[in-house]
C-alpha cells in the first residue's frame, strides 16, 4: 500500500532554518498532489503547504508564506518543505500527505517532530 515517510525533523534556533523530506511509495507519485500540514501540542492540525502534481501550483498558509517553500522532485518521488526563519511558533509536528486534489488527501506519513527554540 501507500507509504510515507517524513524526515528531516529536529530542532533548531529560533531565526534558523530546516528542510523536510517525504518519501512516497506504493502508486504512481506524479499521479497525486502532495501537501504538509502540522499538529502543535493542545492545538488542531493546521494546512502548512501544497504543491500540484506537476509542481506548477502551490498554496501556503499566511502563517508560513515567504518563509516556507515547497517542492518536489517526481524523479525521486519526493517532497520537500523548506522552512526559512524559524520562529518558536513553528514547532508542532509536521504531516506529509498525498492526495488526488490538492485540497483532499488520502494518506498520511507518521509525523516528524520539529522544534524551535527561542
Amino acid at each position: 500500500q501507500v507509504q510515507l515517510v517524513e524526515s528531516g525533523g529536529g530542532l533548531v534556533q529560533a531565526g534558523g532554518s530546516l528542510r523536510l523530506s517525504c518519501a512516497a511509495s506504493g502508486r504512481t507519485f506524479s499521479n497525486f498532489a502532495m501537501g504538509w500540514f502540522r499538529q502543535a501540542p493542545g492545538k488542531e492540525r493546521e494546512f502548512v503547504a501544497a504543491i500540484s502534481r506537476s509542481g506548477i501550483s502551490t498554496n501556503y498558509a499566511d502563517s508560513v508564506k515567504g518563509r516556507f517553500t515547497i517542492s518536489r522532485d517526481n524523479a525521486k518521488n519526493t517532497v520537500y518543505l523548506q522552512m526559512n526563519s524559524l520562529k518558536p511558533e513553528d514547532t508542532a509536528v509536521y504531516y506529509c500527505a498525498q492526495g488526488r486534489h490538492i485540497s483532499e488527501y488520502d494518506y498520511w506519513g507518521q509525523g516528524t517532530q520539529v522544534t524551535v527554540s527561542s
